[in-house]
C-alpha cells in the first residue's frame, strides 16, 4: 500500500482502490474509498466542507463550479483546516500509517484494513478474512471487509463489515416499527417508507458514533458475529465515526458536522389540534371557537389533505374555503396558528401537471406508466432533489397559502410513498432511487425551510412523516407515520422516539391514539389517555388520528374535491366523555405549566443536538442500569417519565438513578439508585422531578 499525507488527509492506495481518511469535525474521521478514478465529491449528510475548511464550492457557487472527476478533486477545498479544538497527527510506522484527530486514530495496515481506537483503546475495527496482516484470523475464506462489486459503468454494489464487539449496545438509526430499543442483532432496511425512517447514524456503547453516508438503498445487519453494511449501488464507500467521553458528546460532534435544530418557536409547544380531517372552514373555526368557549388555550390547529381539488394544486377548493383570509384574521385573533397539509404528489389532472412534466420537475417512472401513487388519483411525485423543484412547490405554496398567514406546512407522504416501493423503477435528478431516494425527505423538508426563512421568518417548524440524516436543520418536526391503535404500537413508539432521537433528530412525535382506529373498542379511551400522558411529555403534544367508523357522509358525490373524500369521527379533548376530558385536560394543563421548561429543553437541542425525549444512558452514561432500561425515559435532564405501556396496567417498576427523585403528583421523594413500585391508575403517568 502507497501513503501520502495531504494536510489533514491520510490518502492510500493499493491495487485500483483509493482510500482517503481525514480529520472532519471534532474528535472524528471521514473515510472514503473508490475503484474509480476519483472521487465524486456526493458529501451525503456531511456539511460541505469539513469544519474549519473554506470551500471552493461554496464560494464560487453562484459559477457552477463541479468537481474535477478526472483528477479526482472533489469541489476542492482552498485550504484544509481543522477547528483549533482538534488536535491532527499523520504518522507512518512499520505497520502502515496511523491518523489521529484529538481522541479518535485511525490505523491504515499496508494490507489495507482498518482499526479505530478512542484514547487509545480499540474502538471498531474491519471484518476481514482475506490475507495475512495485523489481523489475526484466518485469511483463508477470502472474506473482504469492503467489497466492491461491479454493477455498470462507475457504479457498485458495495459491502462493508465490521468486527462485532462482545457487549456492545448500539442506539439511533432513526425509526422502526418494532420494540428494540438496543439494535444490536437487528436487521434494518436502509429503506424510506411510510412509518419506517431511515437515519444511518447510531451511538454505540463503546464510545462512539457512526454514520453512514450513504443515501442509498441497502440494509444493515448488527450480527453477533459481524456488523455489515450494504448499498445497493454507489460509486464509493463513505462513512464518518467520532469518538467521545459520552453519548451527549458524540451527539454534539454529529450534529455539529450534519446540522443542528432552529429555535424552536414558543407559540407552539402547547396543544395541537388536528384529526381526519376538517373539511370546511367552518368547521376549522368552529373547533377553535370551543377551545376559546372552555378556556382552553390552543397553540396550533391543523387543516387535512383534500381541502384541494386535486392533488397538486396546492390551493384551497374554494367551494369549501371560500375566504382564506377571514379564516386566518379571526384564527389569528384567538392566538391560533394554522398549519396546513402539503402532499408531493401531483394528479396528472392537476393544474400543475403539465407544466411540472415538461419542465422535469417531477419523479421518473424507468419503465411503463409515469405514475408513482395511485391514493386517490392518478399521480406523480414532485422531485425534491432538484432545485427548480424545491422553488416551484415553494412559491405555489406561497401563492396560495402563506400570503393569508399559514405559516406552517404539514408535510405529508414525505417519504414519499410509492405505490409499490420498487426503487429501481424511480430516478430523482440527483440519481436513480437506489442511490439516492433517501435523502428525498430531507430536501423535501429543505424547500420549505429555505423558502420561510427567504421571507424573513423566524419561528418555522414543519410537520413531517419522514427524514434523513441532517433534517434536523431544516426545522423538521418528525412524527412516526400511520401506525395502528393499540398497546403494541404505543410501546413501538416509544422505542422508535429514543431512538430517532438518537440518530440526531431531536423533534419527534406520534398521533396520540394511533392513527388507525375505532371508537366502538371498549378499549380504545384508555389507550386515548395513556397515549396523550404519554404525548404531554414529548417535543409536542398533538391530538391527531383516524377515527373510526367511517359513517359520516361525504359533503360530494364527485370522485374529487374537497367534498369527496370521507372525514373520521370527532378528536377534541372532550369527543369523548366526561372522565376522558378531565383526564386529558389535566395533562395539558401540566404541560403548559412546564412551557418555560420544555422552551429551555428545546433551545438545548439548538445548542448541542440533545433530544427531547432521551434514554436514560444519556442522561446517565455511568449507571451501568440505565443502558438495559426500555420503557422509560428522560424528558429533558429534568423529568424521569415511565409511560404506562400496557391495557390495565394500574402499577408499574420505576428505577430511579442514584440522587432524589420527587413525584410530580404527590410530592414525594425518593431517594435514587433503587426500583420502586409506582402507582398508575388511569389518571396518572408517573413522572419524577430530579432533585
Amino acid at each position: 500500500m502507497y501513503f501520502t499525507e495531504q494536510g489533514n488527509r491520510l490518502s492510500a492506495r493499493r491495487q485500483n482502490e483509493t482510500i482517503w481518511i481525514e480529520a472532519w469535525g471534532k474528535n472524528a474521521l471521514r473515510v472514503r474509498a473508490t475503484y474509480n478514478l476519483g472521487f465524486t465529491g456526493h458529501r451525503g449528510a456531511l456539511s460541505e466542507s469539513a469544519p474549519g475548511e473554506v470551500s471552493e464550492a461554496a464560494t464560487s457557487a453562484s459559477h457552477g463550479l463541479v468537481s474535477d472527476m478526472a483528477s479526482g478533486a472533489e469541489s476542492a477545498p482552498a485550504s484544509r483546516q481543522v477547528p483549533q479544538t482538534s488536535q491532527v497527527e499523520i504518522r507512518m510506522t512499520e505497520s502502515g500509517a496511523v491518523i489521529r484527530n484529538g481522541k479518535i486514530s485511525c490505523t491504515l495496515h499496508h494490507s489495507g484494513w482498518l482499526e479505530f481506537a478512542k484514547d487509545g483503546e480499540v474502538i471498531l475495527k474491519e471484518y476481514a478474512r482475506d490475507w495475512c496482516g495485523a489481523n489475526e484470523h484466518s485469511p483463508s475464506m477470502k472474506v473482504f471487509a469492503r467489497q466492491f462489486k461491479p454493477v455498470s459503468g462507475s457504479d457498485y454494489s458495495i459491502t462493508m463489515r465490521f468486527e462485532a464487539q462482545e457487549g456492545e449496545k448500539i442506539y439511533g438509526m432513526g425509526q422502526y416499527q418494532q420494540p428494540n430499543l438496543d439494535l444490536k442483532g437487528c436487521v434494518l432496511e436502509l429503506a424510506q417508507r411510510n412509518s419506517q425512517i431511515s437515519v444511518p447514524f447510531y451511538v454505540s456503547s463503546k464510545g462512539y458514533g457512526f454514520l453512514w453516508n450513504n443515501a442509498g438503498i441497502g440494509e444493515v445487519m448488527f450480527g453477533a458475529n459481524y456488523t455489515q453494511w450494504h448499498s445497493c449501488l454507489s460509486e464509493e464507500l463513505d462513512y464518518w465515526i467520532t469518538a467521545d467521553d459520552n453519548p451527549k458528546a458524540i451527539l454534539e460532534n454529529y450534529t455539529g458536522v450534519t446540522g443542528r435544530a432552529p429555535e424552536f418557536p414558543e407559540n407552539a409547544l402547547g396543544l395541537w389540534q388536528c384529526k381526519l380531517r376538517y373539511r370546511t372552514q367552518e368547521e376549522v373555526l368552529e373547533v377553535a371557537r370551543e377551545y376559546k368557549r372552555r378556556g382552553i388555550p390552543l397553540d396550533v390547529i391543523v387543516i387535512d389533505f383534500f381541502h384541494w381539488i386535486r392533488q397538486g394544486d396546492w390551493d384551497f377548493d374554494p367551494e369549501y374555503w371560500p375566504d382564506p383570509q377571514a379564516m386566518m384574521d379571526e384564527l389569528k385573533e384567538m392566538g391560533v396558528r394554522c398549519m396546513v397539509s402539503i402532499w408531493p404528489t401531483v394528479d396528472r389532472k392537476s393544474v400543475n401537471f403539465g407544466e411540472m412534466y415538461e419542465r422535469g420537475l417531477v419523479v421518473r417512472t424507468e419503465r411503463g406508466s409515469i405514475q408513482c401513487f395511485d391514493f386517490q388519483g392518478d399521480t406523480v411525485i414532485y422531485d425534491a432533489t432538484n432545485p427548480e423543484a424545491r422553488e416551484f412547490i415553494w412559491n405555489k405554496v406561497k401563492e396560495n397559502y402563506y400570503r393569508y398567514g399559514i405559516d406552517m406546512f404539514w408535510l405529508d407522504e414525505a417519504e414519499p410513498e410509492y405505490s409499490a416501493y420498487d426503487f429501481e423503477h424511480y430516478r430523482y435528478q440527483a440519481g436513480v432511487a437506489l442511490k439516492v431516494s433517501n435523502s428525498y425527505p430531507r430536501e423535501h423538508a429543505r424547500a420549505f425551510y429555505e423558502g420561510m426563512t427567504a421571507q424573513g421568518q423566524k419561528d418555522v417548524v414543519n410537520l413531517l412523516r419522514c427524514a434523513w440524516a441532517g433534517s434536523q436543520k431544516y426545522a423538521a418536526l418528525v412524527w412516526s407515520g400511520d401506525i395502528k391503535s393499540n398497546f403494541t404500537a404505543l410501546r413501538d413508539q416509544l422505542s422508535a422516539g429514543l431512538n430517532m432521537g438518537m440518530a440526531g433528530i431531536p423533534w419527534w412525535v406520534s398521533d396520540t391514539g394511533g392513527f388507525f382506529s375505532d371508537v366502538r373498542d371498549e378499549h380504545f379511551n384508555e389507550l386515548l389517555i395513556r397515549w396523550f400522558q404519554f404525548s404531554a411529555f414529548c417535543a409536542v403534544l398533538r391530538m391527531h388520528g383516524d377515527r373510526g367508523p367511517h359513517d359520516i357522509p361525504n359533503l360530494s358525490d364527485l370522485d374529487y374535491g374537497g367534498g369527496f373524500s370521507a372525514t373520521g369521527r370527532p378528536n377534541e379533548l372532550w369527543s369523548y366523555g366526561e372522565e376522558v376530558y378531565e383526564i386529558l385536560k389535566k395533562y395539558l394543563d401540566i404541560r403548559l405549566g412546564m412551557k418555560e421548561y420544555i422552551k429551555s429543553v428545546m433551545d438545548e437541542a439548538s445548542a448541542n443536538g440533545s433530544p427531547v425525549i432521551r434514554t436514560m444512558f444519556y442522561e446517565f452514561p455511568e449507571d451501568g442500569q440505565c443502558w438495559n432500561i426500555d420503557d422509560q425515559y428522560m424528558f429533558g435532564g429534568k423529568y424521569l417519565v415511565a409511560p404506562v405501556l400496557y391495557q390495565g396496567m394500574r402499577e408499574r417498576k420505576v428505577y430511579l438513578p442514584r440522587g432524589s427523585w420527587k413525584s410530580i403528583h404527590d410530592g414525594q421523594v425518593y431517594e435514587g439508585g433503587q426500583t420502586i413500585d409506582a402507582a398508575a391508575p388511569l389518571e396518572i403517568i408517573p413522572v419524577f422531578e430530579r432533585g
